[in-house]
Order: structure tokens, then sequence, then C-alpha cells
């Protein structure tokens, strides 16, 4: 956890790498995933850089892989997972890989080609085999129309001369089924009715030999008079993207083709499959190596990507590269460009030298798969500031905290733990899984966030003592029924089943000893429970408020230390902790005294003045103390404050709750006035002793180091010129200081959904057993049990839709509220930005996550 109190300690490193060793020293990097590379080439065009053209083979082979991919998924063949994540292939691998990949491209679009063609006939084949069987009945009645003997006789007679009355010629082809209506439409309007059509619908579908969908055809005979007609209809055709087929005048030779297609058809058939078994041989011993190929490829193309912000030495001898990596993680950069110069072979070693600079390294927060939910959180809102204090550590325990605050209930805890322990305990199987939901993969993401939910609610719900709107009585209840306070003559009718509640009172009905853990269950049946359980969660959570903005506050010192803006402790910290004490702490005491003091055992005894009925507001004390007021003394028997030193202590702290405001306003904007004017001077002083000593001589030497006194001097004259004008400080302050003051009182009252939530929560959920499960419990018998069935179902699924996911959510993202205002901003900035390491496993990991 050490590691989660502050982002990484980075480094600026330059990396000489010799050429030749420079694939493989990066290679080595990227699976390590601990270096951000900068680009050292802004100024170069994309085209222009050094392995651009090894980038253009590499998106090459992405084509003809993703070619691949789509013929091996077009005939669902299998593509079997990697087993172990191959490294990235070596430059003398790359050719035969290319080599072997044309080739293997090459076979499938020859394969595909000739299915292509076969198909093509054998669709021609059964498209004419339907055209003969289907119009077989048309010809018939034609010949019958015509007077011919259909077995010997033509349609259409031989010799021209002849004009036999009432002969039609005819066109014969099929359509999809889909355009028949047009089509017919069509025919009719340009023969003005002159055309006989007849058609019969294919009833198998049919399967495009390009895309492999199935469609369905009709087959079509148009009987016409003409050769202007039969040129209209042809046209039509065309059209409509009609097939047209030739068909024999007479029955013989109908017959005959019609056998003659039939033989095509079967030994198509047989060449077809022989052709898809040798296409489905090829695709699955592809499919095997796919993934292994597409991993070596992307992880080359990530080479070459990050070869290219690389610089070149001006011999032209050694690679230059800049990069952010972890002070932790430089003996294993260290490392991995000692394997890459001994895996190239290279006799000069490449080396890596740290460099100083003034520019805010990226924030670096190294997680695990517990707190990487919890650091997500914090992310969303905005990445830490280098070295900043991470409030992920302290969220893996407030956040759930606040979140049971208002999900108070055992019952659903016990569901809602239930259901992260399940995505723990199977995330391997989980994790395994493609094409998984977006909202699935938040659910899953934050699985131990959900665990901690769940179990941080049971403890809550246990001390509510609130179990599905239900409670029990573990301890024996601190609570009596007075028999003095019922009605006169009043009894139980033996076998009721009504419950009768009774208002408690502390003076009647209390026995002293209260219930040893959590709320006594003799509230359930209370007709002030509404009145008890408001006012006591309100105060719970007031008192939650300050001691979690007091913590925030608190660690916005640890920033303050570690940046060492030690006036910030005076001028920022201690006037904002000390109003927060003297305002909102002093509540908080308040609280504690009165349920200290006032006790309903006092009721009996001889101290009333500490009873129950005299027990103050603390709300009006606090309101008193802000308007500068006496308490008002309305009932002679009780002491108008809670101690005799109250009102002194009240005016004391008010009073410097008034001063911490100026002190906040004034006093870091006196602070910069007085260090600017000291260090001004101060560098006049220093100017003149110079010019004094050794006028000219010593401002112009040169300093053995020069690149860094450069790097120096221009980092201090852009210190100068972003020098902050002192109008802008005043206003800053203002606004700072008008924002904490007020957000002191809104914060607070923002705590109050703490609250409001928990007794929304408990009371829907009360009112979803009385309004729909304790009907199912007023019949008896067999119908009884039917009652409970169905009732126990539609109550169980109002419980799981409505109280644990709708008001989960509702409860989370209150408590991501409270996290991210009322905690977070008094100390964290978050004006970093993150660390985004060259990391084979994330490049790869993007890259499923775009094709899924």
């Amino acid at each position: 956890m050490g590691t989660m109190f502050r982002s990484e300690q980075m480094a600026l490193a330059q990396l000489f790498i010799q050429p030749e060793a420079a694939y493989f020293a990066v290679s080595e990097i990227g699976e390590n995933g601990c270096v951000q590379f900068r680009d050292l080439n802004k100024e170069v065009n994309v085209f222009q850089r050094k392995f651009v053209t090894e980038v253009r083979r590499c998106d090459e082979l992405e084509r003809k892989l993703r070619f691949i991919e789509s013929e091996v998924k077009k005939d669902n063949v299998r593509i079997p997972d990697v087993s172990e994540i191959p490294k990235a292939p070596q430059p003398r691998e790359i050719i035969d890989l290319e080599a072997h990949l044309e080739k293997t491209e090459g076979d499938i679009k020859e394969l595909t080609e000739n299915s292509v063609n076969l198909k093509s006939n054998f669709l021609e084949l059964i498209e004419l085999r339907h055209v003969l069987e289907k119009t077989q009945q048309f010809f018939s009645e034609q010949d019958e129309a015509n007077g011919y003997d259909p077995a010997h006789k033509a349609l259409i007679p031989d010799d021209p001369n002849i004009s036999i009355r009432g002969h039609l010629g005819f066109i014969a082809g099929v359509i999809n089924r889909e355009r028949v209506p047009g089509f017919e439409r069509m025919l009719w309007r340009i023969s003005r009715g002159n055309v006989f059509l007849r058609r019969a619908e294919i009833e198998r579908p049919l399967e495009d030999p390009h895309t492999g969908n199935e469609f369905f055809k009709t087959v079509f005979v148009a009987f016409f008079q003409g050769e202007q007609l039969k040129t209209r209809i042809k046209k039509v055709c065309a059209g409509f993207h009609a097939s047209l087929y030739p068909c024999p005048n007479t029955q013989k030779e109908r017959v005959e083709m019609l056998q003659g297609v039939k033989t095509r058809l079967e030994d198509l058939q047989m060449v077809l499959n022989q052709t898809e078994d040798h296409r489905q041989r090829v695709l699955v011993g592809v499919a095997k190596e796919l993934q292994n190929w597409s991993i070596m490829v992307c992880k080359m193309k990530a080479i070459y990507h990050t070869l290219n912000l690389f610089n070149m030495d001006v011999t032209k001898k050694c690679l230059i590269g800049e990069c952010w990596v972890s002070a932790n993680d430089i003996p294993v950069v260290q490392k991995a460009l000692a394997d890459g110069s001994t895996a190239s072979g290279s006799s000069i070693p490449s080396f890596l030298n740290v460099i100083k600079t003034n520019e805010m390294p990226p924030t670096y927060n190294k997680t695990n798969k517990f707190t990487r939910g919890f650091q997500n959180l914090i992310d969303v809102y905005g990445m830490a500031t280098y070295r900043e204090c991470n409030p992920a550590l302290y969220t893996i325990i407030t956040f759930p905290f606040l979140f049971a605050v208002m999900f108070g209930d055992s019952g659903h805890a016990v569901i809602m733990a239930a259901f992260g322990l399940y995505l723990i305990l199977a995330e391997k199987k989980i994790a395994a899984q493609k094409g998984k939901s977006e909202i699935f993969n938040i659910f899953f993401g934050g699985r131990y966030i959900i665990l901690l939910m769940g179990i941080f609610s049971f403890y809550t719900g246990f001390i509510y003592n609130d179990i599905f709107s239900k409670s029990v009585n573990i301890f024996g209840s601190a609570w009596k029924i007075n028999q003095t306070a019922l009605p006169v003559n009043f009894t139980v009718p033996t076998g009721s089943d009504v419950i009768y509640e009774v208002d408690l009172s502390p003076r009647e009905n209390f026995n002293g000893d209260p219930y040893i853990i959590g709320l006594d269950p003799a509230w359930q049946v209370s007709t002030n429970k509404i009145i008890f359980l408001n006012s006591f969660k309100m105060k719970l959570s007031i008192i939650i408020a300050v001691v979690h903005m007091i913590f925030g506050v608190v660690v916005s010192t640890f920033n303050y230390v570690h940046f060492k803006k030690y006036s910030n402790l005076i001028l920022d910290f201690l006037p904002q902790i000390l109003l927060l004490c003297f305002l909102f702490l002093w509540m908080v005491v308040m609280i504690f005294i009165k349920w200290i003091l006032y006790a309903g055992k006092n009721d009996e005894e001889v101290d009333t003045v500490h009873g129950t009925s005299c027990a103050p507001s603390v709300l009006i004390f606090f309101i008193n103390m802000m308007l500068f007021k006496e308490a008002e003394d309305t009932n002679p028997d009780c002491k108008p404050y809670m101690f005799e030193a109250q009102p002194t202590v009240q005016m004391i702290l008010i009073f410097g709750a008034l001063i911490c405001m100026p002190w906040m306003l004034l006093g870091k904007p006196f602070y910069i006035m007085c260090t600017r004017k000291n260090k001004s001077k101060g560098q006049v002083q220093k100017t003149r002793s110079n010019g004094d000593v050794n006028p000219g001589l010593e401002m112009n030497e040169v300093p053995a180091n020069s690149s860094e006194a450069a790097a120096a001097s221009h980092y201090h004259e852009e210190e100068e010129e972003e020098e902050e004008p002192m109008s802008e400080i005043w206003v800053h302050q203002g606004i700072h200081t008008i924002e904490y003051v007020l957000s002191t009182i809104s914060h607070t009252a923002s705590y109050l959904r703490l609250w409001a939530l928990s007794l929304a929560h408990a009371q829907l959920s009360e009112v979803l057993w009385n309004m729909v499960f304790q009907m199912g419990l007023t019949q008896h018998g067999f119908i009884g049990s039917i009652y409970i069935y169905v009732f126990f179902a539609v109550w169980s699924l109002f419980t799981l839709a409505i109280l644990v996911l709708m008001e989960g959510l509702s409860a989370f993202l209150h408590t991501l509220r409270l996290h991210w205002v009322e905690f977070m901003s008094k100390f964290y900035a978050g004006q970093g930005y993150p660390f985004e390491p060259f990391s084979f496993k994330k490049i790869l990991d993007e890259e499923e996550e775009e094709a899924t």
C-alpha cells in the first residue's frame, strides 16, 4: 500500500542504442511495459520518418491478415486462442512471414475464385433445371392452344414463311421473388396487356456464390407475339436483373436437355465438394497460426512506430530516444537494453542516461486487480498531479463505508456481496470471455468495490438492525411495556394477527440499560420510530461529515511538506482547520455532550434537569451562536445551556472563526509580496557585487556544463515570464477564501444525503414488504401456498430491481459525489497527466477491444 500513497517517482532518461540493436531493445522494453517514449521528431512529417517503409510493410501484412481472417470467419472455421503469446519476430523472420502470408493469401484467393466460379455455374444449372421442370405445364397448355401434338410438334415452326394463326413466342427465365410485382407491372405497361406471363416459385432458397447469402427466386415464362415486343421484354428482364435461359421447342428436346443438366449438376456437385474440402483444410491450417501471426505483426508495427519517435545522431550511427521511466524500473530498462544488444550480436552496448528536467513528469500509480477499481474512480475525476497524495488509498475504506451508511440493510448487503464474490471467484473464466457488454464490463471491473460495499453494508445493516426491513432481537430489548400507560380494560384478543404499536417514551418504557450493539428491535413496532431514526441518522451524518472533511484538510499537509511549501501550513492549512473545528467540530462536540448528559434514566431521578424533557436542540444552539444571540429560557425547570461556560466558549469560537477568514484572505498575498521584494533586492545586490569585483569578465564566463546551465537559465526565464501578477493573486485568493468558507457550510449540508438516502432506503424496503410480500401471507391452506409463491416472486423481483440495483446505483453516485467534491477538494489538485507506457499487452488489449 505504500506505493499508493503517492505516485511513482519518475525520471527522464535518454536511450543511446545502436541501429542494429534498436529493434531488439525496443521489443524487450515493450514486453516489460515500463517506459513512455517522447516524440523527438514532432516537426518531421509522418511520411518522412526513418522507419516509415517498415510501417507500411506491417500495414500490408495486417491487410493480408484481415483478408485471411474474413475468409476463415466466412466459412465458420474456429480460430483457436493462443496458449502462449509469441514475441516480436526477428527482422530476418519478417521476410519469411511476408512470403508465407503472400502465398497463403494467393492460395485462398485462388480457391475463393474457383469456388465462386463453380458455384456460379452450379447456380445457373440449378436455375435452368427449375426452368425446364416448372415450365413444362406452361408449354403443354400453349401447344394444346395452337393445336399441335406436344410430343412431336415445335412451338415455333422451323419455316419462317409459314404463318399459323394464334402462334405465340416465349421467353423463359428466373427473377428474384421480391421483384416479381414490379416486373409484372412493367411488362403490362410496355405491351398494353399483350404479354401473357406465367410464373412458379422455387420452393428452396438459392445461395449467392459471392456473398453466401440465401435468396428466393421465381421461374417465369412470358408469351408474346412479334419481334418488337420480344426486344422490349428482354430489355425489361435486363433492367430487373432477371436471368434468361434457352428452352427447346419440343418436349423431347426439353427432356433430353433436362437429363443433361442433371448429369452436369451431379458432376459439378462432386467437384464442388472436393473444392470445399480442400478449402476447409487450408483454412483450418491457417486458423491455427492466425492469432500468432496477428500478434507478431502487431508487435512489429508497434516497434517501428516507436522507433520513429527516436532521433538519429549527427554521425548516423546511433539512435537517441527520450522516455519517462519509473525510478524503480531503471534497472529493468537497462537489462532490456543489454538483452537487446546481446540478441542483435552488437559489440557496442546500449546505455541509459538520466537527465535533469524541470518539466512535470507523468503520474504513475501502480495498481493490482484489487486497487485498480478504486484508482479508476479517482482518475475519472482527474489525474493526480505528480507526487501529490493519492486519494485512492483512503477511498478503499471510506468509499464502501459511506455507501454502507446509505445502504444499511443486511439482507440487501448479502445479495450485493454474493454478486461481487461470484465475479471475483469466476474472474478468470469471465475475463476469457469475448463480446461482453459494456455495462457488464463496468460491473466486472468494480467487482472488489461491490464486494466491499456489500460487506460494509452488512455491518451498517447490523447496526441499524435492519434485515429486509425487519429487526432481530438477539440480546433482548431494553424497552418494556408500561401497563399504566395502556387504555382501561385493555386486552389482547386470542389468535389475533393485529400488531399493537406503542409510543416509546424513555420516561415510561426504558429499562435504563441500552441495547448491547446497534438499534433496539423495539423501535420496529413503535409509532415514533421515524422521529427517533430521523434525529439519530441526521446527527450521525453530521459527525461523519466533519470527521471526513477534517481528514481531507489534514491530508493537505502531506502535500505541503512534500513539495516544501511550508508557508502554506501557516497560511492555508491552519486557518482552514481552525475554521472547520471552531464551527462544525464544535457542533459535533455538542451532539456528544447532549448524548452523554441527557438520558431517559434521569427522568425518574431527582436530577430532572438532565432528563429528556430538558434536552436542548443542537441546531438552535448553533444558529444562535452564528447570530450572536443568547439562548431563550423557555422552561424554568431546565437550564438554557448544557454547561455554564458554554456562552463564553461559543463566543471565543465564533471570534476565532472570524479571525480565520482574513487570515486566509490576506496572509498568502502579503507573504508573496514580501518574498518577491526580498528576492529582487538579493538579485540587485548580487549584480552590483559581480560588477564591482570583475565587471564584464565574470558575467561572460562559460560554465563547464553549458547545456545544464542553459537549461537552468531558460527555466528561470520561464519562471519570471510566468510569474503571476499580484492583482491576479489577490483575485484568486479572494475566490479561494470565499469558496472555502461557503463550502464548509454547503459541504456539511451535502453530507445530509447520508441521512436522507438511509431513511429512504429503509422506508422503501418496509413499504415493499408490507404492500407486496405481506399480501401473500393473508391466505391459508393450498391457496395460501400459491399466494406465497407468487407474491414472493414479485417481492424478490422488486427487491433486486429497485432496492438492490437502483438504490445501490443511487447510493454509489452519491458516495462518488461526496468523495469528489466534499473530500478531495480539500487537498487534491488533479492537474497531472497519465503515464502511458509502451506495452505490448496494452496494445493487444486495445486491438481486441476494437475487434469486439
